[in-house]
């Protein structure tokens, strides 16, 4: 990347929040998005829907107290360890006109385990987990747990900066480190992570971590998307204050933390949430809109009050009880649709005859409505694929509401034309520039996600073609592309050392490529540094013209693009790349400027266990007009290299 001389001091003297880790938010507070219904099933005021609160399992002076929401019961009692599991023993609650079952036990305490057992409207008794458990054994065992937190924060600094009441903006620097914590080192738990994982984090220079789903789930190999326990962190890896623990200590080494949470569906197990009290409850009764053929799920009755009170807590309560700063929603697009992946005559249309899931819509508006009302400073997260049009639109003008959206238009293209050999890619370089056509539409995330490095795909580096030094190279380049590109970055553990194989959650990461892949990591490094240290990089991406799309030579692979910032003349980078297996040398190129433009980074230095091909630091632009810009300069590239 090449930087004009004079911005380098303007960028070093940025002030400090310009360079800080992503909670930063701009000062303009957002409008309201004007009155949103809240729907309050559990008979809680529209401003209290922490929904934990009044359900699930508390520990009290003298004993517990359960509640469970079962309005199709006959009966409920609760059976557990206080009571031996003796079905003649078990606490039978009381019901309230709401539908929820509610009672107190001396003998139970904190560590017992528990289950309600429910006499549904069928007839039928079921044995079930507490939707609202805060805590549950270690699968495959499926008791829920009694438990009270203990843990006592110390991330008030990091609170204090970072939940100021001011919203997120999109024009602050975002990189993401995204992570299988299960897989990342098989065998540790969450206080191992906060002493191993956090300084591999900070050290690389990441803005934020972003966990694939912590809450509960009965099958490993779900990653954790097949939720089953919304409340309720998993215990593969310890108890819930361990995962405090966890996110105290990322706060503490200026690490911000995003979980993924799956609203979107809930597997079919019958200890779990399915027919709970022996009607569909938590899932739409029509098939035709609660069941998820190709994952084998069941999906959220999203216009039932209820439930609607049930996911909005659940969203609450981790940010709340567990100091997310950030919540990635997944599948959002098989909420969205009502034929997503579904065959024509399989599937219900709308009241309007169309296709939108009007509920799961209006849920979602509310949903970003409600944690922005709360917490501003939170950063929301779609995973969408469809293209809805206003993902990151404010609710106020028929937006969702999302902060950022994964632009997976930019992942599929720019795979789709690195992966080719060299030699091929000319005649598919437009992938890499379509993604420029729609690159302001929506404030975007550029994923190289978990998605791309199973299932046989291959991992990032193994997936580009040439020998391992090949690869290495291309990989560097690709990570320098796209933290180059405008949007936000996320990176899937691994990635940093170029590891070979594919992932596999039960094997994990295979830390022998580390000392071979080392070079890689070192380019992190610097990129992280020089993305916060120069806001070229961040500050305009909510504008189209802070980008210039300059040169592009199809046919030798190579591609240019200046990046301005808001700041006075010299505020700007140029990314140029060489995607081809040669050296490339003196290619002209435009430059908004005459004058010494430095070279801040090149992916073929030696330290990054590139050849050493590069500029000598520095390229002297002249008033030349080229590529609709002023002024152009020479530049020359490694094989595979972006400068």
């Amino acid at each position: 990347m090449l930087e004009e001389l004079d911005a380098v001091v303007a960028s070093v003297a940025a002030p400090d929040d310009a360079a800080a880790p992503a909670a930063v938010v701009s000062a303009e507070a957002a409008a309201p998005a004007g009155p949103v219904e809240i729907y309050a099933g559990s008979g809680l005021p529209p401003d209290e829907l922490r929904y934990w609160h009044g359900l699930g399992a508390h520990a009290q002076e003298g004993g517990v107290r359960f509640g469970v929401w079962a309005p199709n019961a006959r009966q409920v009692n609760v059976e557990g360890d206080f009571n031996d599991w003796d079905p003649h023993r078990g606490l039978e609650l009381t019901r309230d006109d709401s539908g929820c079952w509610s009672g107190f036990s001396p003998d139970a305490r904190p560590g017992d385990r528990y289950k309600y057992k429910i006499l549904g409207g069928d007839g039928v008794w079921r044995l079930k987990a507490d939707p609202v458990a805060f805590s549950a054994e270690v699968p495959p065992a499926t008791a829920s747990m009694v438990y009270e937190s203990w843990h006592c924060w110390t991330d008030e600094e990091w609170m204090a900066r970072h939940r100021d009441g001011r919203p997120v903006s999109p024009n602050s620097p975002v990189s993401i480190y995204e992570v299988h914590l299960q897989s990342w080192r098989p065998g540790l738990s969450y206080d191992d992570l906060a002493e191993q994982l956090v300084g591999h984090v900070a050290g690389l220079g990441f803005t934020h971590v972003e966990f694939l789903p912590v809450m509960e789930h009965p099958f490993g190999g779900s990653w954790g998307y097949q939720t089953t326990g919304f409340y309720a962190p998993t215990a593969r890896l310890g108890d819930p204050d361990g995962l405090r623990r966890l996110i105290d200590a990322f706060h503490r080494a200026g690490v911000a933390v995003i979980l993924d949470w799956v609203p979107a569906h809930f597997p079919r197990d019958d200890w779990a949430l399915a027919r709970y009290d022996g009607q569909p409850l938590y899932e739409h009764p029509d098939p035709r809109r609660g069941e998820h053929a190709d994952w084998g799920s069941l999906i959220f009755d999203f216009g039932h009050p209820h439930v609607r009170d049930f996911l909005l807590g659940s969203a609450l309560y981790w940010i709340e009880e567990f100091h997310a700063d950030g919540l990635r929603v997944d599948a959002v697009s098989s909420m969205l649709f009502l034929d997503y992946s579904r065959a024509p005559g399989t599937w219900e249309p709308n009241v309007f005859g169309g296709s939108a899931n009007l509920e799961a819509v209006d849920f979602i508006r509310i949903l970003t409505t409600e944690v922005k009302r709360r917490h501003p400073s939170v950063l929301l997260v779609a995973e969408e694929s469809a293209a809805w049009p206003g993902v990151t639109h404010s609710v106020e003008h028929e937006g969702l509401g999302f902060d950022l959206k994964w632009n997976l238009g930019w992942m599929n293209n720019t795979l789709k034309c690195l992966t080719l050999e060299p030699v091929f890619r000319r005649y598919h370089f437009d992938e890499l520039r379509r993604p420029s056509s729609y690159a302001f539409m929506e404030h975007d995330l550029l994923p190289l996600s978990h998605d791309e490095v199973v299932h046989g795909k291959g991992s990032l580096a193994g997936k580009l073609p040439g020998w391992r030094g090949e690869q290495k190279a291309g990989l560097r380049g690709l990570l320098a592309y796209q933290w180059a590109f405008p949007g936000k970055q996320l990176l899937f553990m691994g990635a940093e050392f170029a590891q070979r194989g594919e992932w596999s959650e039960e094997w994990g990461l295979d830390w022998a490529d580390a000392g071979d892949g080392d070079g890689v990591a070192r380019l992190l490094v610097d990129m992280n540094r020089l993305y916060r240290e120069l806001p070229a990089l961040w500050s305009r991406e909510d504008d189209p013209s802070g980008t210039h799309w300059g040169g592009t030579h199809a046919d030798r692979n190579l591609m240019s693009f200046v990046r301005y910032g808001r700041g006075r003349d010299g505020d700007a980078v140029v990314c140029v790349a060489n995607f081809s297996g040669v050296q490339v040398r003196d290619w002209e190129i435009g430059l908004p400027w005459a004058g010494v433009w430095r070279e801040v980074l090149n992916t073929d230095a030696e330290f990054y266990d590139g050849c050493g091909i590069g500029n000598l630091g520095a390229v002297v632009a002249e008033e030349e007009p080229r590529d609709w810009l002023p002024a152009s300069g020479a530049v020359t590239l490694g094989p595979y290299a972006v400068v």
